[in-house]
């Protein structure tokens, strides 16, 4: 079910609707080569289709809009990066939460699309707040275990996933020919390179031009295959969540 084309009556939405996916974007650079809206295309298309399958199968979930702005702190210095801070973001999310509680709809996935976006901690401050289960999905982590199988280096941001990616779903967009090749410097410190220290990384000295991953061996076939993968994963967990009922032991 879409929510933009929603024919419900205010009293028949608890009833009706078993489970909200909300998907949240950002819009930022990603290195020469992909559009600022890519995090936010991204994740509507994973959420349209996985939402489209499990309502097939008989899932009473609702996709909402996606949000296109996210956190993005550490990219100001690159031109048009549009943040919203942490506190906001989270303020949002409390609000259209609060949304879906007024309407009776008791379980929603937050369905992430960038990584900037550090939202677990949401999932703590409204425990107990809300009548709303929620659930965290970073969407380009649900396949990690494949990547493997399907990139020579999947990288961190604008690198051959999400090239792919773009290849796949939005090729008018994407001009491979003008990207940087994603090379990432290393800190001066030891313990923060190897992971055992971590920082907020400022993009502006990490990269060159955003990009943090070589994009050139990408190719839609490779993005098709994520895509196919992550919307399997996520359909059949939104038709387990739209099956259960919430108890005194939900979600257990």
């Amino acid at each position: 079910m879409d929510a933009r084309r929603a024919e419900l009556r205010p009293g028949q939405i608890a009833t009706a609707v078993r489970g909200a996916v909300l998907p949240l974007g950002a819009t930022e650079p990603h290195n020469l080569h992909l559009p600022y809206g890519t995090d936010t295309f991204q994740v509507e298309i994973v959420a349209a289709r996985a939402c489209a399958r499990a309502s097939e199968a008989g899932a009473r979930v609702v996709l909402l809009p996606a949000l296109p702005y996210g956190t993005e702190t550490n990219q100001m210095r690159f031109p048009l990066a549009m943040n919203l801070n942490p506190t906001t973001l989270a303020q949002v999310i409390t609000d259209l939460v609060e949304s879906l509680a007024t309407h009776g709809v008791r379980k929603c996935v937050l369905l992430n699309g960038h990584g900037g976006n550090d939202l677990k901690w949401v999932l703590r401050e409204l425990h107990r707040k809300t009548p709303v289960h929620l659930f965290l999905s970073n969407w380009y982590r649900m396949a990690a275990d494949r990547f493997g199988e399907i990139f020579d280096d999947a990288g961190d941001h604008a690198g051959e996933l999400e090239t792919s990616m773009g290849l796949a779903h939005f090729p008018e967009l994407v001009e491979v020919a003008q990207a940087d090749p994603g090379a990432m410097a290393r800190t001066r410190f030891e313990a923060v390179n190897r992971g055992w220290v971590e920082i907020t990384r400022p993009w502006h000295l990490l990269t060159t031009n955003s990009g943090a991953g070589d994009p050139r061996p990408a190719t839609s076939a490779k993005g098709e295959a994520l895509t196919a993968i992550v919307v399997e994963r996520l359909a059949s967990f939104l038709e387990d969540l739209s099956s259960s009922d919430v108890d005194e032991t939900f979600p257990y």
